[in-house]
């Protein structure tokens, strides 16, 4: 039976973690930050003379590059779960999910870069973010608490639930389409906010989410798997779920793989795409038809 180590669930929360500016913490997940967007070919944010990892491993971070160029393409196993059934129900021309974002692979990193390196508050149309006491605060121009007259699915498969509308697949497939194309303004990554070259990337955070606690001598601890992405500037939100459910690491390592945990993975996978730029979509780009000849 899997055994999952205390220290690692409350890491995964950042339970016992500071990550005020300043604490050994913060500092160590910016120079990991400036680190992971080097390997990512982005700009990096400040003075990197003095950050150790870049310092002694600029040449693995060339290599890792040369290595991601060569695999161009590839998916972590969560995400290859996603796009083949995104193939199987959209078709050939299916949209492709991100094949290079910002991976949150260590709680507290979605936190620290929701806010610029060397600022207090972070501002667009979408999200004010400001550094506070108690940590970072984070208000969404639109901020609704309930799916109620707004949750819809697809015309596939089962058949909704009475109290969600249906949408054709078409619908869907476009929709999901504009959901991976954001407007660049939504791709700056909050960290980098106010430099000359500001990097504008995905980011994306793998939960795992437990659906069945274990009791002991009856059944062991069951979890699904879900896969965030958003456009850089919407960082936040994952900063919020992250602290909900703890970060489940780098979805890159087979560690991390639910494919391979047999006794405690449900089966079940889950995406989220972060696209707040939907709004406002016209129908007519969605193939529906006028409001007089629709369905409710």
């Amino acid at each position: 039976m899997k055994v999952v180590p205390v220290q690692r669930k409350q890491n995964s929360l950042g339970i016992g973690l500071s990550y005020a500016p300043g604490s050994n913490e913060y500092e160590e997940l910016v120079n990991y930050t400036n680190l992971k967007l080097a390997t990512l070919g982005l700009p990096t944010v400040g003075d990197q003379s003095k950050n150790p990892a870049l310092k002694l491993g600029g040449s693995l971070v060339k290599e890792y590059r040369e290595k991601v160029r060569l695999l161009r393409g590839y998916l972590c196993p969560a995400d290859r779960r996603i796009q083949d059934f995104l193939s199987r129900i959209l078709g050939a021309d299916r949209p492709s999910l991100p094949t290079e974002s910002f991976v949150l692979d260590r709680h507290g990193l979605a936190r620290t870069t929701s806010l610029p390196r060397d600022g207090n508050v972070f501002a667009s149309k979408i999200i004010e973010s400001k550094r506070v006491a108690q940590g970072v605060l984070h208000n969404p121009s639109s901020d609704r608490r309930t799916t109620a007259g707004v949750f819809h699915v697809a015309d596939v498969g089962l058949p909704a639930a009475d109290d969600k509308k249906v949408v054709p697949l078409a619908a869907a497939k476009e929709l999901l389409r504009i959901a991976l194309n954001p407007p660049q303004d939504d791709m700056i990554f909050p960290f980098s906010y106010g430099q000359e070259d500001p990097a504008k990337c995905w980011v994306s955070l793998l939960l795992r989410p437990v659906v069945c606690p274990e009791v002991q001598g009856y059944i062991r601890e069951k979890s699904m798997e879900v896969r965030f992405f958003a456009p850089g500037g919407c960082v936040a939100n994952l900063d919020f779920v992250e602290s909900i459910f703890g970060n489940a690491g780098d979805p890159f390592l087979a560690e991390n793989d639910a494919g391979l945990d047999i006794e405690n993975w449900t089966g079940h996978t889950g995406c989220v795409i972060v696209a707040p730029h939907l709004a406002g979509t016209p129908k007519q780009v969605l193939n529906l038809p006028p409001k007089e000849q629709a369905t409710e």
